[in-house]
């Protein structure tokens, strides 16, 4: 069996903490995803998925708990390292693609490279490769705004892998999408996720989609339970 790329041990988070409207959103949550696995967090909304994703992420810290990643404890760690481990280990996608608008799909995907300290011509490569890898390389010169939703979802997608991460965390990736653009588009994401071999957590309130991952789990009351 391969050795977890992400661990979470009883996640606790609470927003408003001490206060009469003290909202506890996770409750000891426990999750561990190994190299090469695609896991479905399926939860409505409201009930703490981007929460945990961003603390999977490095973007918000746990009240209580622990956070590994690749065996590493993320306690204690400075403001630089966590940095340099959420650009260069963990790739992000969300709901909205968040795509600058005065750069062209395929800029969009080199930007990112380039402020990892890579050339301009690898970083092309890579944006070509990833576009093409996700059906829309034709489109590597068009600006957001003349994509349609679901290519710049795609596009969204590519720029999360373009410095090679370890772990992939989407947040309803697909959610902003009609039904038979969504579908096109998860399969594109699978593909992608599954070519490069990378481990992915991905929130979904739909089952259909779930069902395509690996695992299923559910949150429920601040925990995570297989489906």
């Amino acid at each position: 069996m391969s050795d977890p790329v992400l661990r979470l041990s009883d996640i606790h988070m609470a927003y408003n903490r001490g206060q009469p409207n003290e909202i506890n959103v996770l409750r000891g949550a426990d999750l561990t995803v190994r190299a090469g696995e695609i896991v479905a967090l399926v939860a409505p909304s409201g009930a703490g998925k981007s929460t945990l994703l961003h603390i999977a992420g490095l973007l918000d810290t746990p009240d209580k708990g622990k956070v590994e990643i690749e065996g590493e404890d993320m306690a204690g760690l400075s403001d630089r390292r966590r940095t340099v481990l959420r650009r260069d280990g963990v790739g992000f996608v969300y709901q909205f693609h968040h795509l600058l608008p005065e750069f062209t799909a395929q800029e969009n995907i080199v930007l990112p490279q380039l402020a990892n300290g890579a050339s301009r011509a690898d970083a092309d490569a890579r944006a070509l490769l990833l576009l093409k890898s996700v059906g829309i390389a034709p489109r590597a010169s068009h600006r957001p705004a003349a994509l349609s939703g679901g290519e710049q979802q795609r596009v969204a997608f590519c720029r999360a892998m373009a410095n090679t991460p370890r772990l992939l965390l989407a947040d309803e990736p697909t959610g902003n999408l009609d039904p038979d653009t969504s579908d096109q588009v998860f399969g594109a994401l699978l593909a992608l996720v599954r070519g490069t071999g990378l481990s992915a957590v991905i929130a979904t309130h739909n089952l259909d989609l779930a069902g395509r991952m690996d695992r299923q789990l559910r949150l429920d009351q601040g925990v995570l339970r297989t489906l």
